[in-house]
């Protein structure tokens, strides 16, 4: 199949697009489907139009208490020095709350107000009023009253008064049909076996997930191949049988990128290309009256399409309002640079420091869905703006509850695999408490605990004059500060490299040969600092390494370079390598410490994050790693 190679018809800003999108749907989106349903079934939907009630409640007048019925009357004159005797059938009526009250009563005395004589009488030390103690008819709800309005979401509260005024079915929006079709030769279902070149489909379970979550319905096709005519049928079926299509990948500008040119065909293309980032080439098109969007295959420009595009759809179809997230306002803790041509959603990790919320970036890469996990919320990056500087003010829209941000112990500083342990450890002893961490090298922890934007800082740097980790470093840039180091591990350091060691890597010497790339990691890590030390040791010139301008922020990430083959070498710890079943060369053992404030020495989290450290469970999980040896963990040593 011949067809035009793809190219961004728009760049236009996100708030444009979504405009054109519900002009282009604004008929389809003015005559809902609707559907009736038993009340009991219809919590969380949406009513079509206003509900009435049939009847009052209570439909009778009905006792407020547990007591005896009387005529008001026949009470009067009563009270603590003149009680007045009534007898059963003839003055009052014994009675339970919710019965009916008849003629001739017309109030009510609470049982703990009543004086038991015998079977036959009883006595009253005070008089009763006229419909006390009684509900009269309609005093919940009058018949014909307003239940509920039109376009109104069913609460559990709703059902129970629609019950009350004598509802049993209502008409409510139908939800809306979302069809979800993965495409892209590569990928593949959960359960098949994995193989180089295959990628689990996780994107359609993801976009299951969130339509459910809006309260529409989806409907997941399975899997196709880049095969134009395949897909344009499946399309073109799904146009048939949905509401509304989303399409995941195929929707750039590479040869097998088919879902722009299949949409003109079948339809009109309305936006191709939005001014964001990630998710810039999102599609909106339409075949069959009926909304097509496509989106970005990477993982990361998925969630943001569907959330900023295909949700605010669905909410239309829902008449619901567009769910906002709680925004806050945190100090950025580094400086982060932003795109001058896209409105860019950069994910956040973010805790309370000293009363101040800080928010560190996370990975970027629209392909990384782990950091949609570990982020706390999302700060959204204007237009026109170049970068922020670090210790401004950021606005970032919450993905997880500001309680649970608040109660985090925030880590900036080294990364380390232990770090999960110990996050796992600190929610385990104490739920309210959690450990929030961001990994920007040694020296960025050293800086953040210089702005007080942070509890710890995990550390790790060498002192080239003296050999001895860490000391010199809070010395030289924390003097002002009373700084603790929180005695952690020693781990083993060393080169990694392909089982069988293929380039013969013995050491870093070798790191100078022409054939072999070397992956880093980012300037100011403690790793970074070590090889730098180890290289000068050894006259090695960095020019001569190939790959050493390439950096990662994390021991797992270098460790993945190798084992995917992008480089033949890095440097790491040894649980990384083990992790990833990689071959080991160490080059020596180091101290992973924490620095951190005295003034938070007498926190509770921080005390239990002291307690982890000593534990026998902390002991046992580091066994199970490799390169790790314990002296002296959670030991204070000031200064």
């Amino acid at each position: 199949m011949n067809f035009d190679r793809n190219i961004y018809l728009t760049n236009i800003d996100l708030s444009d697009a979504k405009e054109k999108m519900l002009k282009k749907f604004a008929v389809q989106l003015q005559e809902p489907k609707t559907e009736v349903l038993a009340v009991d079934d219809t919590l969380g939907r949406i009513t079509y139009k206003s509900v009435f009630a049939k009847i009052s409640s209570p439909y009778f007048n009905a006792s407020a208490m547990d007591g005896i019925a009387v005529t008001s009357k026949r009470t009067f004159g009563a009270d603590e020095r003149n009680s007045i005797t009534l007898r059963i059938n003839q003055d009052f009526v014994y009675i339970d709350t919710g019965d009916v009250i008849k003629n001739p009563f017309d109030s009510v005395i609470m049982i703990e107000d009543v004086v038991y004589v015998d079977e036959e009488r009883v006595k009253i030390n005070k008089a009763s009023s006229p419909w006390q103690h009684i509900r009269p008819i309609g005093e919940d709800i009058v018949a014909s009253e307003l239940i509920v309005p039109s376009y109104h979401e069913i609460s559990p509260f709703d059902i129970a008064s629609l019950l009350c005024g004598g509802i049993t079915e209502i008409e409510v929006l139908k939800k809306p049909l979302i069809a979800i079709l993965p495409t892209g030769t590569e990928i593949i279902e959960a359960e098949d076996k994995i193989e180089e070149g295959k990628i689990i489909d996780s994107n359609s379970r993801m976009f299951i997930a969130m339509t459910k979550q809006i309260g529409a319905k989806a409907n997941r096709y399975k899997p196709i191949v880049d095969d134009y005519e395949l897909i344009k049928q499946r399309i073109l079926e799904a146009t048939k049988n949905n509401d509304i299509v989303v399409v995941i990948a195929g929707t750039s500008a590479g040869r097998e990128d088919y879902i722009s040119s299949i949409i003109k065909e079948l339809g009109e293309v309305i936006v191709h290309g939005i001014a964001i980032k990630p998710g810039k080439p999102a599609i909106i098109g339409v075949i069959n009256e009926k909304p097509i969007i496509g989106v970005p295959g990477y993982p990361v420009s998925a969630y943001i399409v569907f959330k900023q595009i295909v949700e605010p759809l669905i909410s239309e179809y829902l008449r619901a309002k567009e769910q906002k997230r709680e925004v806050v306002e945190a100090i950025l803790s580094r400086r982060l640079v932003s795109s001058l041509k896209h409105l860019e959603f950069v994910r956040m990790k973010l805790g309370s420091v000293s009363g101040k919320l800080i928010a560190t970036p996370l990975s970027r890469g629209a392909g990384v869905t782990m950091s949609l996990v570990k982020a706390d919320g999302v700060a959204i990056i204007d237009k026109n703006i170049e970068g922020i500087e670090a210790g401004e003010t950021v606005k970032i829209e919450l993905l997880k509850d500001i309680d649970m941000i608040n109660n985090s112990i925030v880590s900036i500083g080294s990364h380390d695999v232990i770090m999960d342990v110990i996050a796992s450890l600190v929610t385990e002893q104490d739920k309210q408490y959690s450990l929030s961490s961001a990994h920007v090298g040694s020296l960025g922890g050293i800086m953040a605990m210089k702005r007080g934007e942070t509890h710890i800082a995990p550390i790790h740097l060498l002192d080239e004059k003296t050999g001895v980790y860490n000391i010199s470093y809070i010395n030289k840039y924390l003097k002002k500060q009373n700084i603790s180091i929180i005695k952690g591990v020693k781990r083993e350091q060393g080169l990694m490299v392909e089982k069988g060691n293929p380039k013969n890597i013995k050491g870093l010497s070798d790191l100078g040969n022409d054939d072999v790339v070397f992956v880093n990691r980012q300037k100011g890590s403690g790793t970074r600092i070590l090889l730098d030390y180890k290289m000068k040791e050894l006259g090695l010139d960095s020019a001569n390494v190939v790959g050493y301008e390439r950096e990662m922020t994390t021991h797992m990430m270098v460790a993945s370079a190798v084992l995917s083959g992008s480089a033949d070498v890095g440097l790491g710890i040894k649980s990384a390598s083990t992790a990833m079943g990689l071959e080991f060369i160490s080059i020596g053992e180091e101290e992973y410490d924490f620095a951190i404030d005295d003034k938070f020495l007498k926190e509770e989290r921080i005390k239990i994050f002291i307690d982890v450290l000593k534990s026998n469970t902390f002991a046992d999980e580091l066994k199970k790693l490799e390169g790790y040896s314990i002296e002296n963990a959670g030991k204070i040593n000031k200064y």
